[in-house]
Parts: C-alpha cells; structure tokens; sequence
C-alpha cells in the first residue's frame, strides 16, 4: 500500500479543489492510501472528500499571510503519517510542502501547477511572490511538477521551472456525471420561466479578474442587438443580484431581464446540458474545466484565446481574442444562428473530442503511474545505501 498524502492550500469550492476530489473519487484504493491537508479550512470541498471516506485535515492557516507556526505542524504531520509520496496543489502548497518535506526527510513531493499568466493585474502579489520563489527552488525541492495545460507549462518553463521535471496531465472529465441530458433544455426554462424555445447562451465560473464577467457582459449587449430574444444564464461563487459590481454592469446595459444570475449551484450538469451554447471570456486560464464539462454535455463552446482553451475547443466551437466583446458576440452570434441540427452536431463532436482526449479515467491513470514511478524511485534511494 503506497501512503499518498495530498497537500492543499484550502478546500472551498473551485477549479483545483473539484480536480483532487475527482481524482480521489476513482483513484485505487487498494493500492493508495489517501489522506489530504489543509493549509487553512476544510470547506464544501473538503466535507466532499470526508464523504469519500479519505481523512481530511485542516491547519487553520488565514489565507496569503505567512505563517511559520503552520510550517511546523506541516512537518508535524509529515513525521506523524510518513508519506511514501507527497502530492501538492497550487503554489502556496508546493512552497509549503516541499519545505516540509526537506524538514523532515520526507520524499520529495510532487509539485501541481495550475496557473496560465500570472498578470499583476489578476493575480495578487503574495501569488506572484509564491510562485517565484517555488521557480528558484524548482530545480531540487520537488521530485516532478505536474502542469494541467501545455500553456501552464510553457509558462513556467519561462519563469525557470526545469522543463525535464514537468509533465501535463489535463484536468479529466466525469463522462457519467456530464453528458447530454434531453430532459434539462425544458426543465431549466421551465424553472428560469423562459419559452421551450429561448436561445440561452451560458457562462459557468466563479467571481473573478481573471474569468473577466465585464467582458462578457459587453459582449452580451452586443449580442443581444443581433438576438434580440437571446438570454444569459450565468452561475458561480459570487454571481448574484447581491454583486454590485456584476448588477451595475448589466443594468448599464438594460439587460437584467435577460440576465439570470444562479450564484452557486450543484447541478451544474443539468445547467450546461440545457444550453445552446457555452462560454468562458476569460483573460487568463490555464484549462478552464467548465469549457470541458460543457463539450461533454453536447454544447459547443465559444472561448477566448488564452492558456490550452484553443486545444480543448479543436473544430467544435470558436476561439475569439482576449478582451475583445465584439467579436465575442459575433462568434455567439455565428454558433445560435446554425440550423439546430447543425448546432447539435457541433455538440456531438465535441462530446467526441472529450471522450478521445479528457476523460478522467485516462487522468487518474496518468497521476497513479506517476504516484507509482515517484515512490519506485524513493524506496530504490532509501535502499541504496543498505545495498552497498
């Protein structure tokens, strides 16, 4: 049994927080025993993860401020469990875990990368700080570094990460939990109060900088002079009536009566199998899960030209340039004027394109047999000597 311990910066809901549950939720169980940290609280995520029947453990740490006391029963934990691999997500948990991990003698962790352009402007400075000085320790903390997307990866090849330790494994898909779903179209306009034949265009992600709602808005006004019967179905931590900033822009626009802003869900699935076409208006983004999770629905995707988005999307959607609301709304425009056979069939095809490229099983596959190689070669190292 290899002891696998996973070190989290913290277990709210997001991107990274839903890749470990995933992971945990189909990883072999007679071969790892799991266990997870958090360096601050357990969160939704976290309570998830308990349900799986994987210990979870949080340290209490307050986010973005430095704090050696966490440092130290970090190590605590590692002298305490005595990991045969080390698994860390994100940069504060890398710093964190490979520190502990020197600490203590423990094995060399595998570091998790899942950032695209750290822009001063969306990324606060203790990240940039973070990240860089994760780069400087890079080439002899960590035993190998997992990027989520190739664009990841050429990112921080450019920072000075060492290009011969890091790998790309995509974030995977749950193809059970996201497929096409013929029921959700009726019920989600149903429950929105819209006609069976309403154009809903939606857009899946938390309040952010980076997820850059401003643009879509803009983009949406556009649209909505083409389409003028179009409406907008909006969900994620944060986006609610409640937020100013996101109300004021579509009231600026007159458009709150085509706006449905659903804050956070958990049936996501049945919210993107009920759309006619799906969108990210991200800035940055490294993956952007949701694009993935959509074409598995059926749903061709529109997404801006940043991190691997252009790769996952391949023939089955449009790529638009960053920041740039016209030509956002001319992409949506082109995708909802298709005849709905032909928009069907792009949706098809990208449910294809998952299946062949994101699956999650494939990705579990991918972490376990690097799990395997990384305590292969610790063990080969701590019986060297002995072998002499």
């Amino acid at each position: 049994m290899i002891r696998l311990l996973h070190v989290i910066a913290g277990l709210e809901l997001g991107g990274v927080q839903i890749v470990l549950y995933r992971l945990l939720s189909r990883i072999d169980r007679a071969v790892f025993q799991n266990q997870v940290i958090s360096l601050t609280d357990i969160g939704v995520v976290g309570r998830r993860i308990r349900a799986l029947g994987v210990p979870v453990e949080a340290l209490g740490m307050r986010p973005g401020v430095p704090d050696p006391r966490g440092l130290l029963r970090l190590a605590r934990w590692f002298r305490r469990w005595r990991p045969d691999v080390i698994q860390t997500w994100m940069y504060h948990s890398d710093l964190m875990g490979g520190l502990a991990a020197w600490m203590t003698g423990s094995a060399k962790p595998v570091w998790g990368v899942h950032y695209g352009r750290l822009d001063p402007q969306e990324n606060p400075l203790h990240t940039r700080a973070t990240a860089r000085v994760c780069a400087w320790l890079s080439g002899w903390l960590p035993a190998r570094i997992v990027c989520c997307a190739e664009f990841t990866r050429q990112t921080h090849r450019q920072l000075g990460y060492p290009d011969d330790k890091m790998l790309t494994i995509p974030n995977g898909v749950d193809l059970e939990t996201f497929h096409p779903d013929p029921s959700a179209p009726a019920s989600v306009r149903r429950e929105l109060g819209l006609p069976e034949d309403a154009l809903l265009v939606g857009l899946m992600a938390r309040w952010d900088p980076q997820k850059d709602h401003r643009n879509f808005v803009r983009a949406a006004a556009r649209l909505h002079a083409r389409l003028p019967d179009a409406h907008f179905l909006l969900c994620g931590i944060g986006i609610t009536w409640e937020n100013a900033a996101l109300a004021a822009w579509i009231e600026a626009e007159r458009l709150r009566h085509r706006f449905h802003l659903l804050g956070e869900r958990d049936d996501i699935a049945r919210l993107m199998a009920a759309l006619d076409v799906a969108t990210l208006a991200s800035s940055s983004e490294a993956y952007g899960n949701v694009v993935s999770e959509a074409m598995a629905c059926g749903v061709p995707c529109v997404v801006t030209d940043t991190g691997d988005l252009p790769q996952v999307v391949g023939d089955t959607g449009r790529v638009v340039p960053i920041k740039d609301p016209e030509a956002l709304a001319q992409a949506l425009h082109q995708v909802l004027i298709l005849p709905p056979e032909d928009r069907q069939g792009l949706g098809r095809r990208a449910r294809r394109r998952v299946e062949e490229h994101y699956d999650l099983d494939a990705a579990v596959a991918r972490y376990q047999q690097l799990y395997l190689e990384v305590a292969g070669a610790a063990r080969s190292r701590a019986n060297g000597p002995m072998a002499q």
